[in-house]
């Protein structure tokens, strides 16, 4: 009896399941990955060119500073919640429903802060509500 000794043929390597698995695993990992949707970033508050300061004869002017602590013309508020802000703007109005409430909030005060006193102003009725902004002319001279 003689056997055949005839050509082997080299094993291969099948590299499309593994690529498939790549794929799944890919897919899967995409999928499952959240991203970040708030991202911090470094912001600067717009100036604006004012001509002449206006003068409001029924103005309330609310400062907030930049850790969020309010004063409104000049007195400071105790607390900072929306019912204590109200009930000082309310006393401070003291032209009734007509009264200009002008917000003065730090560049780097909470976004929650001003808000704060938006919603405290609809409270007490005080429709009006304008910002203070700071000049270029000012801001080139710090």
């Amino acid at each position: 009896m003689q056997f055949r000794h005839g050509a082997r043929d080299e094993p291969e390597i099948n590299l499309i399941p593994f690529i498939d698995v790549l794929l799944v695993i890919l897919i899967f990992l995409m999928l499952s990955t959240t991203y970040s949707k708030f991202t911090e970033m470094q912001l600067r508050l717009p100036t604006a060119d004012v001509d002449s300061q206006r003068d409001y004869p029924k103005e309330v002017i609310v400062a907030v500073s930049a850790d969020g602590r309010y004063s409104i013309n000049k007195k400071p508020v105790a607390d900072r919640n929306v019912d204590t802000v109200a009930a000082a703007l309310g006393a401070a109005a003291t032209g009734g429903k007509d009264s200009v409430v002008i917000i003065s909030a730090d560049a780097s005060s909470p976004h929650q802060a001003v808000i704060t006193v938006m919603e405290a102003a609809r409270r007490v009725g005080l429709v009006q509500i304008t910002f203070a902004a700071q000049s270029s002319a000012q801001q080139a001279g710090h």
